[in-house]
């Protein structure tokens, strides 16, 4: 944003105003929803993967500790298991199944087809994220693999069987903001609480209808303190 002020000064040449605003509302109102949806499927494979919530519980009593509240950015890179974990949820379920309209500039040809200039242009992400020809047990919940088979490969771009966010100059401008926040946020959720789901049943999986890929039912859970109680009296 600082950039885009610095050079949208001319308000009657670029109507820098609305641009901005524009700019603005909707990084927010796409990094709400995208955020949300994430956190919700991440907890909701952990609740039905118990032997993960454990695995990545440990990781966090080992690099946080169980006597400390907050679980800091300085924390967050040595919680490889839970990168591994966002990873896997947004392979899995991404935010938005179905890539941002992209319009061919000029004749192309993509993936042997020839695309004519001002073709809209949308990319099946949920389709790519389930190729079995790319990953072993596709619809299985498995973070491990980001620390074996695919552990060089990332969300931001770079590796086209994985793009959550796009890729590309037309990519989701908000993919650091969004990794720091959903590492901070589980972290910190999961560093605080157990959790269980009422009378211990499964948790639906269903997905809901939308351009983004929400929950079909609401996720409900019971939660309970998981450090020591003095660790949550913040009056000293």
């Amino acid at each position: 944003m600082g950039v885009m002020l610095s050079i949208l000064s001319d308000v009657e040449e670029h109507h820098a105003d609305t641009i901005n605003k524009a700019t603005c509302l909707g990084l927010v109102l796409a990094a709400e929803d995208t955020t949300s949806i994430t956190l919700t499927w991440v907890l909701s494979l952990l609740l039905n993967n118990r032997d993960k919530l454990s695995k990545v519980q440990q990781e966090l009593n080992v690099h946080v500790g169980k006597d400390k509240l907050l679980v800091t950015e300085s924390d967050t890179k040595n919680l490889v298991y839970l990168q591994s974990i966002i990873k896997e949820t947004l392979r899995l379920y991404p935010p938005a199944p179905l890539s941002v309209i992209h319009e061919a500039m000029e004749d192309c040809t993509v993936n042997g087809y020839h695309v004519s200039a001002g073709t809209w242009l949308i990319m099946n992400l949920y389709k790519i994220h389930h190729d079995p020809l790319i990953w072993a047990n596709p619809f299985e919940f498995q973070p491990e693999r980001f620390m074996t088979t695919h552990k060089d490969i990332d969300v931001r771009g770079q590796n086209f069987e994985l793009v959550p966010f796009g890729s590309g100059r037309r990519m989701c401008p908000g993919v650091s903001f969004a990794l720091q926040v959903l590492q901070l946020t589980l972290a910190n959720v999961l560093h605080w609480f157990e959790f269980e789901t009422p009378s211990g049943i499964a948790v639906d999986m269903r997905e809901g209808l939308g351009i983004t890929s929400s929950k079909a039912t609401p996720l409900e859970v019971n939660i309970t303190p998981r450090l020591p109680a003095f660790v949550y009296d913040t009056s000293n």
